[in-house]
């Protein structure tokens, strides 16, 4: 049985990383670029890439393709444009540039590092409102909150 960080790193064999300021690069040459945030809607309010668009992890696939309810039609549309999927810290960005890439998306590459490392890097975020987003805020908001439920009991082995 594998564990989380096995899965992603299976997923790497497949799925190109780039650096927040590789996507910064993009952004300013590929004006065209869709970046898709994959975290969960209230994550997605509280920050985010302006321009970026949220579609969350769970409904990614479906979004993908006509005919669903979750069906997005600029990410349908978006098979042949540059696309760099983004998370929190890189890892569901990793696992939904995979899925992207058995569904046919050609260019499409995960932001390493995910919102944190762009945040560590300088760049700008924004809220819902469009309003900038103080970066010492964010530091705060992307520290992880670990309650004594999730954490592993001590004691058992690490698997």
């Amino acid at each position: 049985m594998k564990n989380f960080l096995e899965l992603i790193r299976n997923c790497l064999t497949d799925v190109r990383e780039i650096m927040p300021w590789e996507l910064e690069e993009r952004l300013a040459e590929n004006p065209d670029l869709l970046v898709v945030d994959v975290r969960e809607p209230d994550e997605f309010a509280a920050m985010h890439i302006d321009g970026s668009i949220n579609i969350p992890r769970g409904i990614l696939e479906s979004a993908c393709e006509w005919d669903y309810e979750e069906t997005v039609p600029e990410l349908v549309r978006a098979r042949d444009r540059e696309v760099v999927v983004v998370c929190r810290s890189g890892y569901r960005s990793v696992l939904a540039a995979n899925s992207m890439q058995v569904l046919g998306y050609g260019k499409v590459a995960s932001l390493k590092t995910g919102l944190r490392g762009w945040k560590d890097y300088e760049q700008p975020l924004v809220d819902a409102a469009g309003q900038d987003v103080d970066l010492d805020d964010a530091d705060v908001y992307f520290t992880p909150k670990l309650r004594p439920e999730q954490q592993r009991p001590k004691d058992t082995q690490a698997a």
